[in-house]
C-alpha cells in the first residue's frame, strides 16, 4: 500500500497518540492507585499500634484464641476491608480470621514493618498472605509480653474485599466517563493534529505538483531572487525550498533555452559553411575537369586564366577551412592569449600595409584617427591582428568605390578605445541580434559574418572584452572594443574570461 507524505504523518501521529493516550490512561490510574494507598495507610498508620494497645491478644502461654476471634468479629463488622493477622518474632503467621484454605503464605516478609515502624515515606507495600506475590498497605504494631517481643500485629488495611468491590467498580459509570473523556480528548487531538499537518505540508504538496508537472521546454524565463534573499524573507525552510527551485527551475529554463539558441545557431553556421564550401569547390571541379578534357585545344592564355580562377577558389576554400578551424580552436579552449605590451600605432602600420593594394584596387581610402597618447596596450599580439584584420577585410568588401575605411583609437581611463568603420551600407537593425553569433547576409551578400565577426567575438572574449556595432552619423557600419593598457588589468580581465567560459563547448 503506497502512502502520501501526509498519510504517512497522519498515519504515525495517530499511533504515537493512542500510545500516549494508553500510556496517559495507564498511569492516571496508576497514580490514582498509589494516591489512595497512600491515603489509606497515611490514616490507618497507627491502627494496628491502637488495636494491640486496647486488646490483650497473647500472654504468657501464648496465643488466646478468643481474643483474637472477638477483636476480628468487631473489626469487620467496622471495617469490612481489613484483615488483621498475628505473627510471631520470625514473622510466621500464627493467626488469623481467615477461611479454611485461604492463607496462601506461611510466613510475612519483616523488612516492610520495619520500614513502616522507622516511619519511612508512605506508602510502604507488605506481603498479602491471601496472595503469593501480592503487596497491599497495612498497619503493623509489635507485641509484647512481659515487656519483651513477642510478635507484631500485622493488619491489611486493603483486603479481598476491597479488591472484589473495586472489581465490580472498574465497568462503573465514573469510569466510563473517564474513559470517553480520554477517547473524545485523543479525538480531538487527532483531528487538530491531522489538520495541522495538511496545513503544514500543503506549500510541500504544491512543490511536489510543480516539480511533477516540470517541463524545461515549457519554462518561462523569468527573472529569480536570489536564494540569500528567500532565505532573509522567510524562516520556512519549505519556502525556502520552494523558492529555490523555481530559481533553479528559471536557470534551467534559460540554459535550455541557450543551448537550443546555440545548437540552431551552428546549425545555420554549419549550412552557410557547407553553401560558401560548395560554390568554390564546384567551380574549381569545372575548372580543372575543363583544364583535364581539352588540355589539347586550350590556349596558352585560357589554360593560364582557368588555372588563375581555380587557384583564386582553391584559396577561398583554403581560407575557409583555416577559419573554420581557428574559430573551433578558439571555442574549445585551445587558445588562450599571451599577454604583452605592444605599440597599437605600429600594429596599425601593418593592417594597413597588409591591406593597401587591396584597397587601392577598389579605390578605397585606409584613413587613421590616433588621439595623443594612444599607442601602448597590453593583450595577445598575434590574436589582436587576427581581430583588425578580420574587420579590414570586412570593411574593404563591403566599402564601395569611392568610399574610406577608418581605423580610430583613443584613450579611455585604463583602456585604449578601437574602432574601426567604413562608408559601406550598414548594417540593418533587423540583423544586428546575434550579429557576432550566427552568419547574416546584405542584399544577398554575405558580409563574412558567419566565421570573421564569430572569430573576432570571441578572440576579445578571451580577453575579457566585448566589440559593439555602434551607429556613427555619416558613416557605414563601425565596430568599436577596448584594450587594457596595463598588465595588471589585462591579466585580472583574462582570469575572469577564463572562469566564466572554460570549458566552452562549440
Amino acid at each position: 500500500m503506497r502512502l502520501t507524505l501526509t498519510q504517512r504523518l497522519s498515519l504515525v501521529f495517530a499511533v504515537l497518540l493512542l500510545v500516549c493516550c494508553g500510556t496517559s490512561a495507564w498511569m492516571q490510574v496508576r497514580s490514582n492507585q498509589m494516591h489512595e494507598q497512600e491515603v489509606v495507610q497515611g490514616l490507618s498508620r497507627d491502627l494496628a499500634q491502637h488495636i494491640a494497645n486496647d486488646t490483650v491478644l497473647m500472654d504468657t502461654e501464648g496465643l488466646m484464641p478468643n481474643a483474637v476471634r472477638d477483636l476480628f468479629s468487631k473489626l469487620m463488622q467496622v471495617n469490612p476491608s481489613v484483615e488483621v493477622y498475628l505473627l510471631n518474632a520470625e514473622g510466621k503467621i500464627v493467626g488469623s480470621a481467615a477461611p479454611e484454605g485461604r492463607i496462601r503464605r506461611e510466613r510475612i516478609d519483616l523488612t516492610p514493618i520495619q520500614r513502616l515502624l522507622r516511619g519511612d515515606a508512605l506508602p510502604i507495600l507488605g506481603d498479602d498472605p491471601r496472595s503469593v506475590d501480592a503487596r497491599k498497605v497495612f498497619s503493623a504494631a509489635p507485641l509484647k509480653v512481659d515487656g519483651k517481643p513477642a510478635g507484631y500485629l500485622y493488619v491489611v488495611l486493603l483486603g479481598e474485599d476491597h479488591d472484589r468491590l473495586a472489581e465490580r467498580g472498574a465497568t462503573s459509570a465514573a469510569l466510563n466517563t473517564a474513559l470517553l473523556s480520554i477517547g473524545l480528548v485523543a479525538l480531538l487531538c487527532l483531528i487538530a493534529g491531522l489538520t495541522a499537518f495538511a496545513l503544514i505540508t500543503r506549500p510541500l504538496r504544491r512543490l511536489t505538483e510543480t516539480v511533477s508537472q516540470f517541463d524545461i521546454d515549457g519554462v518561462p524565463v523569468t527573472p529569480a531572487l536570489p536564494v540569500a534573499v528567500e532565505k532573509t524573507a522567510s524562516h520556512d525552510e519549505i519556502a525556502v525550498l520552494d523558492a529555490t527551485f523555481r530559481q533553479m527551475q528559471a536557470r534551467l529554463g534559460e540554459q535550455w533555452r541557450s543551448l537550443t539558441r546555440q545548437d540552431q545557431e551552428r546549425r545555420e553556421l554549419v549550412a552557410n559553411i557547407s553553401h560558401d564550401l560548395r560554390t568554390p569547390l564546384a567551380s574549381l571541379h569545372g575548372y580543372l575537369e575543363t583544364l583535364s578534357l581539352k588540355d589539347a585545344t586550350l590556349s596558352p592564355a585560357d589554360r593560364r586564366r582557368y588555372l588563375g580562377i581555380a587557384l583564386d577558389q582553391s584559396r577561398k576554400v583554403g581560407g575557409l577551412a583555416q577559419s573554420l578551424l581557428e574559430l573551433v580552436r578558439l571555442e574549445h579552449g585551445f587558445v588562450q592569449p599571451v599577454l604583452e605590451r605592444f605599440s597599437l600605432t605600429d600594429l596599425a602600420q601593418d593592417i594597413f600595409q597588409k591591406f593597401e593594394l587591396t584597397a587601392e584596387a577598389r579605390r578605397v581610402e585606409l584613413k587613421a584617427t590616433f588621439a595623443p597618447n594612444a599607442s601602448a596596450a597590453c593583450a595577445d599580439l598575434g590574436l589582436i591582428e587576427r581581430v583588425l584584420t578580420n574587420l579590414f577585410d570586412n570593411a574593404l568588401r563591403h566599402t564601395p568605390a569611392g568610399g574610406e575605411v577608418e581605423l580610430g583609437l583613443c584613450p579611455q581611463g585604463s583602456f585604449i578605445e578601437v574602432t574601426v568603420s567604413d562608408t559601406g551600407p550598414g548594417i540593418a537593425p533587423e540583423l544586428r541580434e546575434g550579429l557576432f553569433l550566427r552568419p547574416f547576409n546584405i542584399g544577398g551578400a554575405r558580409r563574412d559574418g558567419g566565421l570573421g565577426l564569430r572569430i573576432v567575438h570571441r578572440i576579445l572574449q578571451l580577453h575579457g572584452r566585448e566589440i559593439q556595432l555602434i551607429d556613427v552619423p555619416g558613416r557605414g557600419a563601425t565596430f568599436r572594443f577596448s584594450l587594457p593598457i596595463d598588465e595588471e588589468t589585462a591579466t585580472a580581465l583574462a582570469v575572469r574570461s577564463m572562469n566564466l567560459n572554460t570549458p566552452r563547448q562549440a
